[in-house]
């Protein structure tokens, strides 16, 4: 009898029960779903069922993980994801989001970029927690990654960037992602990565803040290899703040294109 356990295929004797499954895949496992549902009591199993067995508290190892993420992604996706090298420049409501985004995916390494600490006000919409107010957020977002990702590889650079040293910190990176909140810093790494980094694509963003309708975030393309998130108007302001929602919407953007280019839905314009 053909059964997936933990998103792998197993060939059972007939007429087998989910305890017997937890005693031959995972004797330990103290959480068990069959089909979606948890259950705490035996029950035969059915060619076809999906089982899930967890112990509570145990990290995956790498293989157990690759197994669970390779699934989800499907093994060519996954493949192109994990030899991908991303960048991020600033890791504030926009870079700390994409980060989160591009782990959970699966990419391979990260290069993270910023100077700053963790303020009270950076938590009402960037991914770090109360009790890290006042790590530099270089540091409190690797912690964060490795938490949901432990076999990602994250390169912290805690450095404030401008044109003579952008290409040497994201050496290798086939993405830059933009992620910072000045206009002339945008314009800065817009700017140097055409020019030192010729080869990689960048995706950037303006126009975010406020309360305005979602839908009104779109995607706009410059030259062979950027992209431009957001509805290009909306600057923050008295009255007009950065808000979760908003920055979230137009971070999972900027994250969806990583996704897209770097699997080769988003290739260099003609």
């Amino acid at each position: 009898m053909r059964i997936k356990v933990n998103e792998q295929f197993h060939e059972f004797r007939d007429a087998v029960s989910l305890f017997e499954v937890r005693q031959q895949v995972k004797p330990k496992a103290d959480v068990l779903i069959v089909n979606g549902f948890p259950v705490l009591s035996d029950a035969p199993l059915a060619p076809g069922d999906e089982v899930v067995l967890i112990r509570r508290g145990e990290i995956p190892s790498r293989g157990e993980l690759e197994v669970l993420m390779t699934a989800r992604h499907t093994p060519g996706v996954h493949r192109r994801l994990k030899a991908a090298v991303v960048g991020i420049a600033g890791l504030g409501g926009l870079g700390s989001s994409v980060a989160v985004a591009l782990a959970r995916l699966g990419v391979g390494t990260l290069i993270l970029a910023d100077y700053d600490v963790v303020e009270p006000s950076n938590l009402n919409r960037q991914q770090y927690f109360a009790d890290q107010i006042g790590m530099s957020k270089v540091s409190a977002l690797t912690a964060n990654l490795r938490r949901i990702n432990p076999y990602a590889q994250v390169a912290g650079r805690c450095v404030r960037l401008g044109g003579d040293n952008l290409a040497s910190v994201f050496e290798g990176a086939a993405v830059l992602v933009e992620a910072f909140d000045s206009p002339e810093a945008k314009a800065m790494l817009v700017n140097e990565a055409a020019k030192r980094m010729p080869r990689c694509f960048v995706v950037a963003a303006s126009g975010l803040a406020g309360f305005g309708a979602s839908e009104l975030i779109g995607i706009s393309r410059f030259g062979a290899r950027g992209f431009v998130v957001g509805d290009g108007v909306t600057a923050a302001a008295p009255g007009v703040g950065l808000m979760s929602p908003r920055v979230g919407v137009t971070a999972h953007h900027q994250a969806n294109l990583v996704l897209r280019i770097l699997i080769g839905e988003e290739g260099s314009s003609p």
